[in-house]
């Protein structure tokens, strides 16, 4: 889930950005504070932008750069769990496939990623299955829905458990090609009626 937080802060402007633009400044050195770090509460900070309420700078002693209050808005990302999200699968190895779901990947395990059984090309390298004729390789967009959330104090090493099992989930031309053979008509064999 995206959220918008609205942020009170300080920033310090050291003396080599003197003459330049403040606001322009305050998104500089507020994004190297913020971006890509994760907070308990707000959870993976992505950027910083609508910088306002730039304050007058004061001076500490021993300290030549200028320090401004200032007013600002974040964008942040809290996975859910139970959350559908969208993602384009990153990369895949035996054991499954990761799904960039907005700053973060998140792993779709092998028996997450359909109820058919699955076979892994080291070639391609992608997933399949001979029974419905499904595929799944690096570039594809897929459905999925988030099993469980462990943020930790870095992105990489946070885990987030992903599954496409329930109907609808994964790649869309999955559920055109079930509902496609759910469509096909049923042979019984023999021929002529039966009383």
């Amino acid at each position: 889930m995206y959220k918008i937080y609205t942020v009170n802060d300080m920033f310090k402007m050291p003396p080599s950005a003197f003459g330049e633009d403040l606001e322009k400044v305050a998104t500089e050195e507020l994004s190297k504070r913020y971006e890509s770090i994760i907070d308990k509460d707000m959870g993976i900070i992505i950027t910083v932008f609508n910088i306002r309420d730039i304050g007058e700078g004061f001076i500490y002693p021993n300290d030549p750069a200028t320090h401004h209050a200032v007013e600002f808005d974040l964008l942040a990302y809290i996975p859910q769990v139970e959350e559908v999200v969208g993602g384009e699968v990153s990369e895949l190895a035996e054991f499954g496939a990761f799904v960039k779901i907005g700053p973060i990947d998140g792993l779709v395990h092998v028996s997450q990623i359909t109820n058919e059984f699955l076979t892994f090309d080291r070639k391609i390298p992608a997933f399949t299955s001979r029974r419905s004729n499904i595929s799944l390789k690096k570039g594809d967009f897929v459905y999925a829905k988030i099993s469980t959330v462990s943020l930790k104090n870095s992105i990489k090493d946070s885990k987030i458990a992903l599954t496409m099992r329930p109907e609808g989930l994964g790649k869309l031309e999955w559920t055109e090609i079930k509902q496609g053979q759910a469509k096909k008509p049923i042979r019984r064999g023999g021929s002529g009626s039966h009383k």
